[in-house]
């Protein structure tokens, strides 16, 4: 009888060591960083103190986020005296001498964006603050993200090794 479990066991193990099933499908490369740039966005009013801009990634980068990815959204707020653009991290709170309080925010999935500002006044007493808008999209992997100074735009160009020649540009 154990002569018997012995020659099953060779048996089954030669033949189910030797099988071979379908390829599986191919795997994804290594994330890399990406960025794209939209410029003269104009938020969309949900409210007199509530406007957003919701899109889909896909016709910026293609398709949809993988789970592990983590984007980053800048909005460009001035130009320095010799004309280098000054970009600010979302979320963002301004609070100005009057009491009055505005926020910038950001939501997203794999597969789409919301960039909302809300305050405590009607913004379109303040148009600067919804029209003409250009934000900066930088998608990074998680674990790159975890690394670098998210508030220093540059850092975060440079951990990504990103270029601006690099950048995705789209004209609303």
């Amino acid at each position: 009888m154990k002569k018997i479990l012995t020659l099953f066991a060779v048996i089954g193990l030669v033949a189910f060591s030797s099988c071979e099933g379908p390829e599986g499908p191919p795997g994804q490369d290594g994330l890399s960083a990406q960025a794209f740039e939209i410029k003269n966005v104009n938020l969309a009013r949900v409210t007199s103190n509530h406007y957003e801009y919701a899109r889909d990634f896909a016709p910026y980068i293609g398709g949809n986020l993988y789970n592990d990815e983590v984007v980053l959204v800048y909005r460009l707020t001035d130009l320095t005296n010799s004309g280098a653009p000054v970009w600010q991290l979302i979320p963002k709170t301004t609070n100005y001498d009057n009491g009055d309080v505005a926020d910038y925010f950001f939501d997203f999935s794999t597969k789409d964006f919301i960039i909302s500002v809300i305050a405590s006044f009607d913004l379109a007493t303040q148009t600067d603050l919804i029209n003409s808008q250009t934000f900066r999209f930088v998608i990074l992997p998680s674990n790159l993200a975890a690394s670098v100074n998210k508030n220093s735009y540059l850092d975060v160009m440079k951990a990504a090794k990103l270029s601006e020649n690099q950048i995705g540009k789209v004209n609303f």
